[in-house]
């Protein structure tokens, strides 16, 4: 079984310690998961009123990650509640879309799910970690905070699980571009892992930036191989959509989340959640797919 594999390590400046940006690159472009582990100080970045300064490691997944132009690695966490260390979870209920960029840069989106209409709605300033340089804060009085910036870890390691095979690619018109539907059906009935890359997932979404190449990676949780049609469907884990630029940052509306379809003859649908009002949206687009097992 594959291991988890370091491929670029940054110092607490993010300057390169050891590995490179193009083994992860050329990792998540073949599909590989991505996790970070870092390390950071109690004291600095849990409760900075505390005497403990003991180091504390973090391990974490990105299982929403980006290729943005073939030359730029972000990761974003799609499922992650904000944690406490004293109380389990965070104050509210909310999302925590960590997003964190190959040179280190970092940002949340913070859409709170728990229906409360109250003015105090802005993400912490972190004013009190000195560690914890805001590059910018977006939407602060809304029902979905975000911010861009960089926390200075002792250390990041980039690792990744290099063992998904690209078995096939559609167009967006549906033409088979690589690959056999043979083997993407057979590896179905095998109770493979189904993972796809989706171009240009994003081009839909607001910014003051033209569309950019991009691929998506999301992990699909159910597939369906229709036999006479020759049609594979898969439907995605949750994701998080932001429209691409290097590096990736949130921006006011420029992002949103839910779950997608997608299907081998090139149509694709998206239910999309507005993060402002928690209000769902569906639409279909159509998309090129690279679809990759193990």
């Amino acid at each position: 079984m594959a291991k988890w594999e370091s491929v670029l390590k940054l110092n607490g400046d993010r300057t390169i310690n050891e590995g490179t940006q193009k083994s992860l690159r050329d990792s998540i472009r073949r599909g590989a998961d991505l996790k970070t582990y870092t390390e950071f100080r109690f004291n600095e970045h849990v409760d900075t009123s505390s005497k403990d300064s003991q180091i504390v490691e973090e391990a974490t997944e990105f299982r929403v990650t980006y290729l943005v132009e073939d030359r730029w690695v972000a990761g974003i966490m799609n499922l992650r509640q904000p944690v406490s260390f004293y109380n389990g979870f965070g104050p509210r209920p909310s999302m925590s879309f960590f997003m964190y960029n190959e040179d280190g840069t970092q940002a949340i989106a913070r859409p709170y799910l728990d229906g409360v209409t109250e003015s105090e709605r802005h993400l912490y300033s972190h004013g009190d970690m000195p560690k914890y340089h805001l590059i910018k804060s977006n939407d602060e009085d809304s029902n979905a905070p975000s911010q861009n910036f960089i926390y200075d870890f002792e250390m990041y390691n980039f690792m990744v699980k290099d063992d998904w095979r690209h078995i096939y690619t559609n167009d967006s018109s549906g033409r088979r571009l690589f690959g056999s539907l043979k083997d993407l059906s057979e590896a179905s009935k095998e109770g493979c892992e189904f993972k796809v890359g989706i171009k240009g997932l994003c081009d839909d979404l607001e910014s003051d930036y033209d569309d950019i190449d991009h691929v998506v990676f999301i992990h699909l949780n159910s597939c369906y191989y229709y036999t006479e049609l020759k049609l594979m469907i898969g439907s995605t884990h949750p994701l998080i959509r932001v429209k691409p630029q290097i590096p990736l940052v949130y921006e006011s509306k420029n992002w949103d989340f839910g779950w997608a379809v997608v299907r081998t003859n090139g149509v694709g649908f998206i239910r999309k959640i507005d993060p402002y009002s928690l209000q769902f949206t569906d639409f279909e687009r159509k998309f090129e797919v690279q679809w990759y097992v193990r």
